[in-house]
């Protein structure tokens, strides 16, 4: 569904309305010096169903999601072109999505310029290296932006665990806050050499015993074994539940994944826990982790809940659009 109003033509104008609009709504977020990088079209949440654009720097991603936004390619990056004036404009449409619409997948250059391999953005005076053409998602992760910061409000002078680390945002974050030490966990190898590369650019030490390629689940164990300890452990792990039909599956993921981590933990010690699975909604998101601490033996508070930045808005009307969310909790 684009347009209610039948007699509003969904020609190359409209489209060219609604990408201004979308862009405008976030002319604020433009010419910011500490962040150059931010979603301008989320999908149904600025009516534009099947289309997601990220800047990052002088580059915009674009992935083009359903065959309705994949026809008219041309249309909508001449906008984007004309509005955003970037160096280049870069397709990632490699979502499982399309294939429910008999779309393949469609990587390449679209306007401009190649961006480089390690392109480097800024996220709240932080510098990370993102790779467009083969990095997840977009690229990066630009919704856990401002979650990053409050997390990092919590670390000073603590002992941080970073699972599901990816490229190091919750990790780079604790350290410019003053943790006493980082700990970054990820199944990719190129994962944690895109955390070494970020360390490096933002001129930070990096300690290679506490950059480790491991599978989480087998990580959280074996440490349960060995009797190690963090004060604060970040759990963001990838989308458990890509539809409906997955539910029952994810939460028990969820569960295992909260409640092995719980096991590490003390009283005082806090648990930052996320996901980003539209279909599991934040009432079930935090009985899943009452079971999780229930069977870990352990008593949580819910200190905080997280959501989405306001450069990924939630339609009123599509609640769908509210996948992102996220607790602090703190053991007592």
């Amino acid at each position: 569904m684009l347009e209610w109003d039948q007699d509003t033509p969904v020609d190359a104008q409209w489209w060219d309305t609604k990408i201004r609009e979308a862009i405008a709504r976030r002319s604020h977020f433009a010419g910011r010096p500490e962040t150059d990088s931010y979603r301008i079209i989320h999908s149904e949440a600025d009516l534009l169903p099947g289309l997601i654009a990220d800047k990052y720097g002088d580059y915009i991603v674009v992935q083009f999601l359903t065959s309705g936004t994949d026809l008219r390619k041309e249309i909508i990056t001449a906008s984007l072109q004309k509005y955003m004036n970037p160096k280049g404009i870069y397709e990632r449409s490699d979502s499982n999505s399309r294939s429910l619409e008999g779309l393949a997948a469609s990587n390449g250059l679209l306007y401009g310029e190649m961006p480089p391999e390690q392109l480097e953005i800024r996220e709240n005076n932080i510098r990370f290296r993102v790779n467009i053409s083969d990095g997840q998602k977009s690229g990066y992760f630009l919704d856990q932006r401002e979650n990053r910061k409050l997390v990092a409000g919590y670390v000073k002078d603590k002992q941080v665990l970073d699972c599901f680390c990816y490229s190091g945002g919750f990790s780079l974050y604790a350290q410019q806050a003053g943790a006493a030490g980082v700990t970054s966990v990820d199944s990719s190898a190129p994962a944690i050499q895109t955390v070494a590369a970020n360390y490096e650019a933002n001129q930070l030490q990096a300690n290679p015993e506490q950059l480790i390629e491991a599978d989480v689940f087998d990580f959280l164990r074996k440490a349960q074994a060995q009797q190690k300890h963090w004060d604060v452990i970040i759990l963001d792990p990838p989308k458990l539940s890509p539809s409906r039909q997955a539910v029952e599956r994810a939460q028990r993921a969820y569960k295992d994944l909260n409640m092995q981590a719980m096991k590490l933990m003390r009283p005082g010690d806090l648990l930052a826990t996320f996901s980003c699975s539209g279909s599991i909604t934040l009432d079930h998101f935090k009985q899943i982790i009452a079971w999780a601490a229930t069977d870990a033996r352990k008593q949580v508070q819910i200190i905080q809940t997280f959501g989405q930045p306001e450069d990924h808005p939630i339609r009123a009307s599509f609640p769908e659009s509210e996948y992102l969310k996220g607790v602090l909790c703190r053991v007592i």
